[in-house]
Parts: structure tokens; C-alpha cells; sequence
């Protein structure tokens, strides 16, 4: 269940503001444990095993945004970011570089619960229950051959053959699998943010270009021109392999 053993960081240089969010995590029955800054959730992130982090984006010292990538550089934790409303390349650059997803000031707390559950789900499928906050992604292959990856569906792994340090986010996995359930056929954005737990109003349809776009410059050899992972004008986007791998 998703409520069961979570351990969350925040990373909130505004006390009012990290002692608020904390009451609203336990309330959900996960276990928060409070930053004032990226240098002392640094500390602290080795001391636990945190399922997910909570960070603002302007944060004194190391901001929100740097301190994310170094997180996302060397680990594959869920990431929500915190941004100032208003701030809309924040937010994209955020999601570009390192976040599964943003959250922004002043927000409702469901939506910021909502937001948690969704990564989570995504981060560890193993959490997810059999209730209503359960979501499915359903997919026929069983692997991927994308140029020089090769992603295992069943056991969520994908390696890159000629850059074997490289890596993709849960979110990214996420993504293939699913545009994998539906092979060689348009997948809408609005199914997409389903899959993925989001709701699914207009605010948040660049959640899925950026989270796309990311994949792209993984996977693809030329970003600008993709040949695995393509847009159908107005239905959305489609699943490729390379035609001599497909099964």
C-alpha cells in the first residue's frame, strides 16, 4: 500500500512552510524528515532510505534545481519539485533536467499528495495496492530493442549497450511501457497522464513533451528526427523498434 513505510525528505529552507507539509504527509501516514537546505539533505539523505524527495526550488545556497540533478545523477529517487507560481520555465527546466514531476505555490494538499502518489507508483511499483489508488500499465512485449537499448519490461531494466553508465528515470521506463502496450500505434497525451497518475487537465499536457523529449535525447541517435518514439499530429505519440529486432 502506498501509505505503508514511505519515507520522504523535504528540502524546505521555510519552516512554517516544511512543518505544514509534514503534518500533510503524516496525515497520509508516510514518515517526512525536514531539510532547511540542499547541503543538509545531503547529509541526511545517507542516513535513510528515502522513497522520494520533496524539494523547493529556491533554496539559499545550492538551489532546488542543482541540488535535483546532482540527486538525479547519482540515484534513481523520486523527485517532486517545489516552484513559485508564475514560474513556468522553471518548471519546465526542472522536469528537463532532473524532477518526475513539480508542484507549484500555493497549492491545494490533495493536489501535492496526489502528485507524491503518482511518482511513487511509478518509482515503486511494488507499493501499489488494490485499491483506488492503483493504476495498471499493461504491455504485450516482454522487451525492447531501441538502437543501443535494450529495455527488460518484466523486470523494469534498460541497459545502453554503447554508453552502459548511462541511464533512465523511472518516469522515462515508465513512459516506454506505456507506449510498448500499444506497439506501433498512437498513444494521446491524455491516456499517457492516466497511466502515469496525473490528472489530466490542460495545465499539465507539457509534462508529457517535456518527459518525451527527455527519452529522446536518450535513446534517440537524432533527437530532432526520432526514429523509435514519434509524433502523430493531434493523436499523440507512437512506439517504434527497430524493424530487424522486432518480435
Amino acid at each position: 500500500m502506498l501509505n505503508e513505510g514511505i519515507k520522504i525528505l523535504i528540502v524546505e529552507d521555510d519552516q512554517d512552510m516544511a512543518e505544514l507539509i509534514s503534518d500533510l504527509l503524516e496525515a497520509e501516514g508516510w514518515s517526512p524528515v525536514a531539510a532547511r537546505s540542499a547541503e543538509e539533505a545531503a547529509r541526511i539523505l545517507p542516513e535513510h532510505a528515502f522513497h522520494l524527495v520533496l524539494v523547493d526550488h529556491n533554496l539559499p545556497g545550492m538551489s532546488g534545481r542543482v541540488f535535483a540533478q546532482k540527486l538525479r545523477s547519482q540515484t534513481d529517487i523520486g523527485i517532486v519539485m517545489v516552484t513559485a507560481a508564475g514560474s513556468a520555465a522553471e518548471r519546465v527546466l526542472g522536469l528537463e533536467t532532473a524532477a518526475d514531476d513539480y508542484v507549484v505555490k500555493p497549492f491545494e494538499p490533495i493536489e501535492l499528495t496526489a502528485r507524491i502518489k503518482a511518482v511513487l507508483r511509478r518509482m515503486h511499483p511494488s507499493l501499489r495496492g488494490s485499491d483506488k489508488d492503483t493504476i495498471s500499465v499493461q504491455h504485450e512485449p516482454t522487451a525492447l530493442l531501441l538502437g543501443d537499448w535494450v529495455i527488460d519490461l518484466v523486470n523494469r531494466k534498460a541497459v545502453c549497450t554503447s554508453h552502459p553508465t548511462r541511464t533512465l528515470t523511472s518516469s522515462e521506463f515508465s513512459l516506454l511501457e506505456i507506449l510498448a502496450s500499444t506497439p506501433n500505434e498512437p498513444v494521446s497525451r491524455t491516456k499517457i497522464l492516466e497511466q502515469l497518475g496525473a490528472e489530466t487537465d490542460r495545465l499539465i499536457d507539457r509534462n508529457v513533451d517535456v518527459l518525451v523529449l527527455r527519452l529522446r535525447r536518450k535513446i534517440e541517435r537524432n533527437p530532432d528526427l526520432p526514429q523509435h518514439i514519434k509524433t502523430r499530429r493531434g493523436k499523440g505519440y507512437i512506439l517504434h523498434q527497430d524493424p530487424a529486432h522486432a518480435p
